[in-house]
Protein backbone atom coordinates (compact mmCIF):
# COMPACT_ATOMS: atom_id res chain seq x y z
CA UNK A 1 0.00 0.00 0.00
CA UNK A 2 0.98 3.19 -1.16
CA UNK A 3 1.68 5.94 1.75
CA UNK A 4 1.89 9.83 1.38
CA UNK A 5 3.68 12.18 4.16
CA UNK A 6 1.25 15.38 5.21
CA UNK A 7 3.63 17.66 2.48
CA UNK A 8 2.89 15.23 -0.05
CA UNK A 9 -0.57 14.54 0.26
CA UNK A 10 -1.27 18.02 0.38
CA UNK A 11 0.34 18.88 -2.89
CA UNK A 12 -1.72 16.43 -4.04
CA UNK A 13 -5.08 17.62 -3.23
CA UNK A 14 -3.52 21.45 -3.88
CA UNK A 15 -3.88 22.85 -0.22
CA UNK A 16 -1.16 23.89 2.20
CA UNK A 17 -0.13 21.28 4.73
CA UNK A 18 -1.70 23.31 7.42
CA UNK A 19 -5.06 22.44 6.07
CA UNK A 20 -4.19 19.22 5.56
CA UNK A 21 -3.10 18.95 9.16
CA UNK A 22 -6.62 20.36 10.21
CA UNK A 23 -8.23 17.97 8.27
CA UNK A 24 -6.44 15.11 9.94
CA UNK A 25 -6.44 16.75 13.19
CA UNK A 26 -10.47 16.84 12.91
CA UNK A 27 -10.77 13.15 11.35
CA UNK A 28 -12.06 14.05 8.65
CA UNK A 29 -8.91 12.28 6.62
CA UNK A 30 -7.33 9.39 8.58
CA UNK A 31 -3.33 9.05 9.46
CA UNK A 32 -1.15 6.77 10.99
CA UNK A 33 2.50 7.08 12.64
CA UNK A 34 5.42 5.26 10.54
CA UNK A 35 8.32 3.98 12.52
CA UNK A 36 9.73 7.44 12.97
CA UNK A 37 6.42 8.80 14.63
CA UNK A 38 5.65 11.01 11.70
CA UNK A 39 2.17 11.21 9.93
CA UNK A 40 1.92 9.51 7.09
CA UNK A 41 -2.18 9.13 5.08
CA UNK A 42 -2.66 5.61 3.39
CA UNK A 43 -3.14 5.82 -0.49
CA UNK A 44 -6.55 4.36 -0.09
CA UNK A 45 -7.92 6.90 2.30
CA UNK A 46 -6.13 9.87 0.66
CA UNK A 47 -7.78 8.95 -2.41
CA UNK A 48 -11.44 8.49 -0.86
CA UNK A 49 -11.09 11.68 0.56
CA UNK A 50 -10.33 13.15 -2.20
CA UNK A 51 -13.26 11.77 -4.02
CA UNK A 52 -15.06 12.94 -1.70
CA UNK A 53 -13.71 16.64 -1.29
CA UNK A 54 -14.24 16.39 -5.46
CA UNK A 55 -17.93 15.67 -5.21
CA UNK A 56 -19.26 18.73 -3.58
CA UNK A 57 -17.56 20.88 -6.31
CA UNK A 58 -18.23 21.22 -9.94
CA UNK A 59 -16.85 17.94 -11.25
CA UNK A 60 -20.47 16.49 -11.58
CA UNK A 61 -22.01 18.33 -13.96
CA UNK A 62 -25.51 16.92 -15.03
CA UNK A 63 -25.69 19.08 -18.15
CA UNK A 64 -22.48 17.18 -19.76
CA UNK A 65 -20.95 14.29 -20.39
CA UNK A 66 -17.61 15.45 -19.44
CA UNK A 67 -16.20 14.60 -16.40
CA UNK A 68 -12.58 16.29 -16.73
CA UNK A 69 -13.21 19.76 -15.31
CA UNK A 70 -10.85 22.48 -14.09
CA UNK A 71 -11.80 25.66 -12.69
CA UNK A 72 -9.45 28.53 -13.04
CA UNK A 73 -8.49 32.07 -14.12
CA UNK A 74 -7.59 33.10 -17.81
CA UNK A 75 -4.45 33.87 -18.24
CA UNK A 76 -3.34 34.54 -22.12
CA UNK A 77 -5.27 34.32 -25.04
CA UNK A 78 -3.78 34.70 -28.84
CA UNK A 79 -6.20 35.57 -31.28
CA UNK A 80 -5.09 34.63 -34.69
CA UNK A 81 -7.58 34.25 -37.87
CA UNK A 82 -9.48 31.78 -37.38
CA UNK A 83 -8.84 29.88 -34.27
CA UNK A 84 -7.69 30.92 -30.48
CA UNK A 85 -5.08 29.44 -28.01
CA UNK A 86 -6.66 30.27 -24.92
CA UNK A 87 -4.45 29.19 -21.15
CA UNK A 88 -5.79 29.00 -18.54
CA UNK A 89 -4.27 28.40 -14.60
CA UNK A 90 -6.42 25.69 -12.72
CA UNK A 91 -4.35 25.81 -9.55
CA UNK A 92 -0.98 24.22 -9.92
CA UNK A 93 -2.00 23.00 -13.67
CA UNK A 94 -1.80 24.84 -17.08
CA UNK A 95 -4.45 23.85 -19.41
CA UNK A 96 -3.94 25.05 -23.09
CA UNK A 97 -6.82 24.94 -25.77
CA UNK A 98 -6.96 25.84 -29.07
CA UNK A 99 -10.49 27.18 -29.95
CA UNK A 100 -12.11 29.33 -32.72
CA UNK A 101 -11.80 33.02 -32.67
CA UNK A 102 -15.59 33.25 -32.90
CA UNK A 103 -16.04 31.25 -29.69
CA UNK A 104 -12.82 33.48 -27.88
CA UNK A 105 -14.88 36.02 -29.01
CA UNK A 106 -18.54 35.23 -27.90
CA UNK A 107 -16.78 33.99 -24.26
CA UNK A 108 -15.41 37.14 -24.11
CA UNK A 109 -12.03 35.60 -22.78
CA UNK A 110 -9.23 37.69 -21.86
CA UNK A 111 -6.50 37.33 -19.23
CA UNK A 112 -8.37 37.84 -15.19
CA UNK A 113 -11.56 36.16 -16.52
CA UNK A 114 -12.83 32.69 -14.40
CA UNK A 115 -12.90 29.50 -16.76
CA UNK A 116 -13.89 26.12 -16.73
CA UNK A 117 -11.78 23.82 -19.06
CA UNK A 118 -13.71 20.86 -19.69
CA UNK A 119 -12.16 17.80 -21.26
CA UNK A 120 -13.50 15.06 -22.95
CA UNK A 121 -10.58 12.75 -24.57
CA UNK A 122 -10.35 9.34 -26.16
CA UNK A 123 -6.77 9.29 -25.49
CA UNK A 124 -5.27 9.81 -21.62
CA UNK A 125 -1.49 9.17 -21.05
CA UNK A 126 -1.21 8.38 -16.85
CA UNK A 127 1.77 8.15 -15.63
CA UNK A 128 4.22 7.36 -12.67
CA UNK A 129 6.35 9.93 -11.24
Amino acid sequence: MHTYRIGEAAALMGVSVDTLRRWVDSGRLSAERDEQGRRIIPGPALAAFAREVASGTDRDHPGSSARNRFSGIVTEVILGDVSAQVEIQAGPFRVVSMISRESAEELKLEPGVPAVAVIKSTNVVVETP
